[in-house]
């Protein structure tokens, strides 16, 4: 499976507004972040979780021992711009810290058991992030 491929197959299908083979468009964000090194714009696309008027996203990684490189990153620049449904916007992101982070965190692996496998892979603390319009 090339990850990459499937990445740019995506953000195309996304950006075309229509359906997107294997996945729930409604709950899609295409993230775009600076990469730390090359500083050119590198689009993610991931699951979120709505809340409030921020959006979540996890950094999971499929449990792998890593940071995945968007999170790397957003640690280096949390300027970002959002693609989510037909609006696009710059956002901060803001990873969520202490008990605020473990409550949330709570809540996601009930509503998405498959985080909760995530985190049995790795001794890493998976990262939530908050997207703030700015």
């Amino acid at each position: 499976m090339d990850v990459k491929e499937i990445n740019r197959a995506t953000i195309t299908q996304f950006r075309a507004g229509g359906e997107i083979e294997g996945m729930h468009r409604e709950r899609l964000v295409l993230l775009t972040t600076t990469g730390r090194s090359t500083g050119k714009p590198h689009t993610t696309p991931m699951m979120f979780h709505r809340d409030g008027d921020r959006l979540l996203v996890i950094a999971s990684n499929v449990g792998a021992t890593t940071h995945p490189d968007w999170y790397q990153n957003l640690a280096s620049n949390p300027e970002v711009i959002v693609e989510v449904g037909d609006e696009k916007y710059d956002a901060v992101a803001t990873p969520i810290t202490g008990a605020e982070r473990d409550h949330l965190w709570t809540m996601l692996k009930q509503l998405y058991p498959f985080f909760a496998d995530h985190e049995t892979k790795t001794d890493r603390t998976i990262p939530v992030v908050s997207l703030t319009r700015r």
